[in-house]
């Protein structure tokens, strides 16, 4: 089962693909958008037919207390987006403190400062459908 990560910031879209089995997430690029969200659902298309899509993973920003706020509210309103869009499940992830893991990600290999502003988002879309993988190998092996 082949999934797409994503990471929806208020000017980008990071994309991250898993393998074929769904075991690794590898970034995959980063769509900018000026929240044309429809477009930006559009523009998914060539991504779902070209790598076999079957099922999204999309980051939920919750808010530290457990609450949903403004970016996360955004989020489901992208999840109905595509669901309108393509016959494919969209799972949310929890994304709390994934776009911080991946500044650290970025630093430990000493990006500069420019470069981890064109990737973070990228990043930040591999550690999220990272996290559902594992959570989902974690839990079929229970």
């Amino acid at each position: 089962m082949r999934y797409l990560g994503l990471d929806l910031g208020s000017r980008t879209l990071g994309l991250a693909l898993s393998d074929p089995t769904g075991t690794i997430a590898s970034s995959l690029t980063v769509l900018r958008h000026n929240e044309d969200y429809r477009g930006l659902v559009k523009e998914l298309e060539s991504y779902v037919k070209e790598y076999r899509i079957d099922a999204f993973v999309l980051g939920f920003p919750k808010n530290m207390n457990n609450t949903v706020g403004p970016k996360g509210e955004l989020a489901l309103r992208f999840q109905t987006l595509l669901e309108e869009a393509y016959p494919l499940p969209v799972y949310l992830q929890d994304e709390r403190l994934s776009t911080v893991e991946a500044t650290q990600v970025l630093l430990a290999q000493d990006a500069s400062r420019a470069k981890r502003k064109q990737v973070i988002d990228g990043v930040a879309a591999t550690i999220i459908l990272q996290s559902f993988l594992d959570k989902k190998r974690r839990d079929e092996e229970k």
